[in-house]
This record gives C-alpha cells, sequence and structure tokens, in this order.
C-alpha cells in the first residue's frame, strides 16, 4: 500500500509550508489594481533589488511574465523577437506572443547547453534597409536555466556577450529567469551579476522557490509602467494580491539556500539511474535540478510503462517520449525520497526482460 507520493514530475508541484500559509492568513493587503498591494508592494521591491532592476512586478504565471515582456518590447505587431529553436517561449506557451501580439518568432537553433551560437543570433537580426520585405527585429530572448537542455546554465560572460551584440543592434533583451535563481546558485554568480545585460528579467517563484502562485518580471520604471497595463489587458490584475505576495517572500528570504542542496540530489540521483542496466543518464550534465532518463534500445520497456509501474509505488515523473522521461528535484523531496526512487526503478527494469529474456 503506497503511503507518500514522491512528486518528480517538476518543481512546481511543492506545497505551501507552514510558514507560507501564515504569512498568507495574516497578509496586509489592498487592491492591487485601483493601487498598490503593500504586500505586493514588498515582495517587487525585493525582486527588484535582488536583480539589480529598477522595479519589478508580480503576474500570476510565467507565460504571462514572458508574454508581457514581449509585448512591452514589441508594441508595433509584426515585430520579431530572436530566440531558440527549444526554447520555453517558443514550444510551450501556446504561441501567445503570436496569437495575441502579433510578434513573428525568428528561431535559432539551441545549442545542447542552452545557448545559441553568436554568429547564428547576428544572422537572424533583419537588415532593416529591407524591411518593405522583413519583419523588424526587436528583441533577443534568453532562457536561464534552459530547462530542455536538462536545466543547463547560461555563463554570464556568454550573456553579455548577447546584449552586447543587442545594443549594437538596438534590440531588447529579455531573459526567461524562470530559474535563474538555480543559475545562479549552481554559477556562484550573483542574480544581480547575471542579468545586468537584460532589459527584462521574468523570474518565476512557484518553480525551485517554492512558492505556491506567481511570477514576477522586471525592468527599468518605464518598462514596468507599460507592463502593468498590459497585465491588465491581459487579465491578470489581481485585487488583494498581498495573499499570494505574502507567500512568495516567504520562499525567496527562506528557499534559495535550498536550491544548493536539490542540485546534489539530482546529481546523486542521476548517479544511480546511470549504474541500472538498461538506462543512461549524461551524469555530467546535470548541472542544477533537471534529469533526462533515456531508456536504452533493447530494454523492452517504454518510458510510459515504467512510469506507470513507479506510479503504482507512488513516484511520479513524466515520459518525454517512449524513450526518455523528465524528472525534477525539488526541496520537499528528501535523500530518503532519492534512495527509495532509485530502489524501485531498480526492481521496475529487473523485472522488465531484456530482448534477449535475460534480467
Amino acid at each position: 500500500m503506497v503511503t507518500k507520493t514522491i512528486d518528480l514530475r517538476s518543481d512546481t508541484v511543492t506545497k505551501p509550508t507552514e510558514a507560507m500559509r501564515a504569512a498568507m492568513a495574516n497578509a496586509e493587503v489592498e487592491d492591487d489594481v485601483l493601487d498598490h498591494d503593500p504586500t505586493a508592494f514588498c515582495l517587487e521591491k525585493e525582486m527588484a533589488r535582488i536583480t539589480g532592476k529598477e522595479a519589478a512586478l508580480f503576474v500570476p504565471s510565467g507565460t504571462m511574465g514572458n508574454l508581457i515582456s514581449v509585448l512591452v518590447h514589441c508594441e508595433v505587431r509584426g515585430s520579431e523577437v530572436i530566440l531558440g529553436d527549444n526554447s520555453h517561449i517558443h514550444i510551450y506557451e501556446n504561441g501567445g506572443i503570436s496569437t495575441i501580439g502579433g510578434v513573428h518568432p525568428r528561431t535559432v537553433k539551441n545549442n545542447k547547453d542552452g545557448t545559441m551560437d553568436i554568429d547564428l543570433i547576428k544572422a537572424a537580426i533583419r537588415d532593416p534597409r529591407m524591411e518593405i520585405c522583413y519583419p523588424t527585429t526587436r528583441l533577443i530572448c534568453l532562457e536561464n536555466t534552459h530547462a530542455n537542455s536538462g536545466g543547463k546554465c547560461l555563463p554570464v560572460e556568454y550573456i553579455d556577450e548577447v546584449g552586447q551584440l543587442a545594443k549594437k543592434h538596438g534590440l531588447k533583451l529579455h531573459i526567461d529567469g524562470a530559474r535563474i535563481f538555480n543559475a545562479s546558485v549552481a554559477l556562484g554568480v550573483p542574480v544581480k551579476r547575471l542579468v545586468q545585460a537584460a532589459d527584462s528579467v521574468s523570474v518565476c517563484l512557484s518553480k525551485g522557490l517554492g512558492a505556491p502562485v506567481g511570477t514576477v518580471i522586471v525592468g527599468s520604471k518605464q518598462f514596468i509602467a507599460r507592463a502593468r497595463t498590459v497585465r491588465k489587458t491581459l487579465g491578470g490584475g489581481m485585487r488583494q494580491v498581498g495573499v499570494l505576495c505574502a507567500a512568495a517572500l516567504v520562499a525567496v528570504r527562506e528557499n534559495v539556500a535550498k536550491l544548493e542542496n536539490d542540485h546534489k540530489k539530482a546529481k546523486h540521483l542521476a548517479g544511480g539511474l546511470n549504474k541500472i542496466e538498461g538506462l543512461k543518464v549524461d551524469v555530467e550534465s546535470v548541472e542544477t535540478n533537471i534529469i533526462y532518463i533515456d531508456i536504452l534500445e533493447g530494454a523492452n520497456i517504454t518510458a510510459q510503462k515504467l512510469c506507470k509501474n513507479l506510479e503504482e509505488h507512488g513516484i511520479l515523473m513524466i515520459p518525454e517520449s517512449s524513450l526518455r522521461i523528465r524528472v525534477v528535484i525539488h526541496y520537499q523531496i528528501s535523500e530518503n525520497d532519492v534512495q527509495y526512487t532509485l530502489s524501485c526503478i531498480q526492481q521496475a527494469m529487473a523485472g522488465f526482460p531484456d530482448e534477449n529474456g535475460s534480467t
């Protein structure tokens, strides 16, 4: 009988802590659409300080945060944004920049480490002399950490170089920093320094930091003033939002320090998985809290079948394809949970004979 669920589907699945619930219950609130909610204002001020930007704005989700940022930078319909072909904005955000904003995506191939070659970014910038034919390039988007690359960290030197390129061509730079705190901890570089070259950043508070809801976008005062209006247009203006921001403040103040341990647990899990016959994990590529498990040809099991088996033991994972599974560690996963997961996967793989009939 399963008595506990070990949820490894994402770092968005964490439950609010008692400290978060207490902060929510006691939050000082006002109408944040008519005026500033005091708790929201406190969170926004703290996030602006951490990121080294002039101002910040709380929004319901990372998808909305990225959409608002793109819309503010690309106010003219038909503008073009350069972004990775394997980026979250391009793949997982419903094509919102196009369907809602009329912004055209110009994709550049993401490398295995989540970067895009500088030369390819430069080549993707449209020649303004040909605007009678081409969309106008106005924005470059990066993602740090890069989720589909396995939580890889974009180094500050690379971000600076992209920022210099953007500035040279009169473009803006937006960073999808859904897991920017993970990148900061893994690289040993303050968030403020990591995003110094960016004109705007979206920072998710409900992933590694464990808040129940919300993202904060940061940038100049002028950018945030416009972003506030666009947020209202998209239905993201919330009234006594301090109830949510109170929990986010607890997350920012208490959970950043836990990320390093999350990364260690991910490395431990990756190393153990790579020793199990029929599985392969690139242990060296695990830099933060995301792991991709590849099932080897001949293992005689699909990702869906393995995940179904594990679910019967209270372990939840997401199959990415028939031979690949994504695992995400968060602070509510213990070392014992990691060991139990390894044990269950070992038993599951041993119970499925390979193509030669051996176990």
